[in-house]
């Protein structure tokens, strides 16, 4: 009977983690598409940027109803939500890109393409490898918040040089945040799909956006 107990184990929570990986999937996937219908919604009704402000209170406000609903249907509508409003902070900069370069096109589609590879790319290293990357929460949390705060710094007073910086570091920062997050959802640490996929979904747009501004610094043409 020991025996069967200790099999048992293992096999439930392999398809509870099975399970976690494939709704987080499935949500990430519709939410993604969400967002992009809202930001080229955006983008068509020519709205324009709603500022730091309203953008940080929308996102915090929003995240906060994720988290206290992310045990319940409301928890998906919030999901929705918050990926719908991202989607339409997001219009307007991809119009913005679009108008202010020559090649905003391709900015765009090679900041999109590059996004995608990157986490298809980290997600298949973390699914395939097995590794335990939770060592990297820590230092994660550290620097997400120092790039936030420096990209607030950056924006307010307008520092070029930082702001190039802290592009920079989100990418590297998103990049650990991919292999941290699939780590914790393949080895037990994330048992909520929703948190897992708004995690995901943040990771993912941010690293849009970095790469974006990074390619319209270095690739630009004026």
């Amino acid at each position: 009977m020991r025996n069967y107990a200790a099999v048992g184990r293992p096999v439930g929570q392999a398809v509870e983690i099975n399970k976690v990986l494939r709704n987080t999937y499935m949500l990430l996937s519709a939410t993604l598409l969400f967002s992009a219908a809202t930001a080229g919604l955006s983008m068509a009704m020519g709205w324009g940027n709603p500022g730091m402000i309203i953008t940080l209170v929308g996102y915090f406000g929003l995240l906060f109803l994720v988290t206290k609903f992310r045990e319940s249907t409301l928890g998906l509508v919030f999901t929705f939500a918050l990926t719908g409003f991202m989607g339409l902070t997001l219009g307007p900069i991809i119009s913005f890109y679009l108008k202010a370069f020559p090649n905003g096109g391709q900015l765009v589609m090679t900041a999109l393409g590059g996004t995608g590879a990157i986490f298809l790319g980290l997600s298949a290293y973390a699914l395939t490898s097995r590794k335990d990357f939770s060592f990297l929460g820590g230092m994660l949390f550290a620097g997400v918040m120092v790039a936030f705060l420096a990209g607030i710094g950056a924006a307010i007073f307008s520092i070029p040089a930082l702001s190039l910086a802290v592009s920079a570091m989100f990418v590297i920062l998103m990049s650990g945040m991919i292999l941290y997050q699939t780590s914790e959802i393949i080895h037990g640490g994330e048992t909520n799909y929703i948190m897992a996929t708004v995690t995901l979904y943040i990771t993912i747009y941010n690293l849009f956006l970095s790469l974006l501004q990074l390619l319209g610094i270095f690739g630009g043409d004026e």
